[in-house]
């Protein structure tokens, strides 16, 4: 069951994620899509991107960590009056200000407490399945919890990593 669970958690990492395309059309890129190939290539571009926007990209990655765990945390604990998106929480607001909001919400809770890595882990889901319909959305964040509620603290901060990463790939500019 708990590899079943996990195998889980994987596939909505890996593919619960919008599509990349977007930003490709966007872009000047040279680059070529071959659709038999889908995930290779959005590898291939994720590692351009990392590649090319790396300090960037590095500097972004515990923003999205701590705007994800507060999201979720404000959600559950309504410590803060404004529903937030994650979107302004990442891109508009103060670093340190996301930050003093976090620890607010947590309260006791450390930054490397279980309570706050599943915090992070459900508001980084939270946006890779916001493009679904809410009634999928919702069905499929019982599965992520389920799943979640299975895996060790290695496992999680793990998984946390991975999704953060690719999460803020969306954010590089």
């Amino acid at each position: 069951m708990k590899k079943q669970l996990n195998l889980l958690l994987v596939v909505f990492v890996c593919y619960a994620s919008p599509s990349h395309a977007w930003w490709l059309a966007s872009t000047n890129s040279t680059a070529s899509i071959n659709p038999s190939k889908p995930a290779e290539s959005n590898k291939a571009h994720n590692e351009w991107l990392k590649k090319r926007f790396s300090k960037q990209h590095q500097a972004l990655i515990p923003v999205v960590a701590v705007a994800d765990m507060f999201f979720s945390c404000n959600q559950v604990r309504k410590t803060d009056k404004v529903d937030y998106n994650l979107k302004h929480l990442i891109t508009e607001m103060d670093k340190n200000i996301l930050a003093e909001k976090l620890a607010n919400c947590l309260g006791g809770d450390a930054m490397q407490s279980d309570t706050a890595l599943n915090f992070g882990l459900f508001g980084c889901f939270q946006q890779q399945l916001a493009h679904l319909p809410k009634t999928e959305r919702e069905q499929k964040m019982l599965l992520v919890k389920q799943a979640v509620s299975s895996l060790s603290h290695e496992e999680r901060k793990k998984s946390f990593t991975q999704c953060v990463t690719e999460q803020s790939i969306h954010y590089l500019k």
